[in-house]
């Protein structure tokens, strides 16, 4: 069942995202990796900022979440984990199909350039990588990340983005 977190859900939804982020372990630059990888006070942070949760729940527990986040005029895809125990079996998927159904704008997603599967499970899903010089853009002008966080990111864009571009610039990628 995909249903909204609830501020009960604080700390599990905590206990998930560091859970989950174990797969960056040795993948993502070593200077990017923290423990715990997100903390407390940044998940409030996050909320505070206006990412709503969601949630899956399997046999009554919240076993994944991911966040929605409207800034200017598109949506964001943030903070999408699946408890290690629960994944590969279509949690993810799961909410990311709900959450597009929340929004009508175009849909972007930052992720890790080392996270393979990340960007995978996003294109399996619709989302094309966009350019670097784009990335870079689209980087500074949505999301609040370092520096070194942007250097070794990648974004991708659903098609609402792409169709709002034209998606037939110099800035569009193959899929």
């Amino acid at each position: 069942m995909i249903r909204p977190c609830r501020q009960v859900d604080f700390e599990t939804i905590y206990a998930i995202v560091n859970d989950a982020a174990e797969a960056y372990r040795g993948v993502i630059p070593a200077d990017c990796r923290k423990l715990p990888y997100m903390s407390l006070e940044e998940l409030r942070h996050e909320i505070v900022a206006g990412v709503v949760f969601w949630g899956c729940e399997k046999d009554a527990e919240l076993v994944g979440v991911m966040g929605i986040q409207d800034i200017m005029d598109v949506t964001l895809i943030r903070h999408a984990y699946v408890r290690t125990a629960a994944q590969n079996q279509g949690i993810g998927g799961q909410l990311l199909a709900d959450l597009m159904e929340h929004t009508t704008r175009p849909t972007l997603v930052g992720t890790w350039a080392a996270a393979a599967w990340a960007v995978r499970f996003y294109q399996r899903h619709g989302f094309r990588l966009v350019s670097p010089a784009e990335k870079d853009r689209l980087l500074r002008t949505y999301w609040s990340i370092p520096d070194r966080q942007i250097e070794t990111s990648v974004v991708l864009a659903d098609e609402r983005w792409w169709a709002m571009q034209g998606a037939t610039g110099a800035d569009r990628v193959p899929r």
